[in-house]
């Protein structure tokens, strides 16, 4: 009796399956790596919430660090200012621009509304309360003003 020949089992693989499909099957998991994934999981839900309370209190100490580097500057501002005043020369200064203090013997100029005066346009020409008819036929002129821009040469182009 004739033997049959045995089934060989495929030494490449078959059409339907890719290389990333045969590795994805050869991976064992075992209970030590579900474990530690599990451990994983709960570490970052555990830590999630404090990463986050963490940012955001980095970014009010940035904030608050600014409005204290901003107040130094107003503070900085006005000890300066404050030193101009005790200076007797400054304080002389703006009495005079401020308050128009002149020095003994000193001759003060001050002009008082040197801007032009707008009288002069509005009396040119008198307003009229007369009611005026015009000898104009309006319709003839907007079919003159259409057929003049309607028939005008066209530009030439450069």
């Amino acid at each position: 009796m004739p033997r049959k020949p045995a089934e060989r089992a495929p030494v490449a693989m078959e059409d339907d399956q890719s290389v990333a499909g045969g590795w994805l099957r050869g991976i064992r998991f075992s209970g030590f790596s579900f474990v530690m994934m599990g451990i994983l999981v709960l570490a970052v839900m555990v830590l999630a919430p404090s990463l986050r309370t963490y940012v955001e209190q980095r970014q009010q100490i940035d904030r608050l660090a600014a409005s204290v580097d901003d107040a130094k500057e107003h503070v900085e501002e006005l000890t300066s200012e404050r030193e101009r005043w005790n200076d007797r020369t400054y304080i002389t200064t703006q009495a005079r621009d401020r308050l128009s203090y002149v020095l003994p013997g000193d001759i003060s100029f001050l002009v008082i509304n040197d801007l032009p005066t707008t009288a002069d346009i509005t009396e040119s020409a008198p307003v009229s309360t007369d009611i005026q008819d015009t000898k104009v036929d309006w319709l003839q002129s907007v079919f003159a003003s259409v057929m003049t821009a309607g028939l005008a040469p066209e530009a030439a182009k450069p």
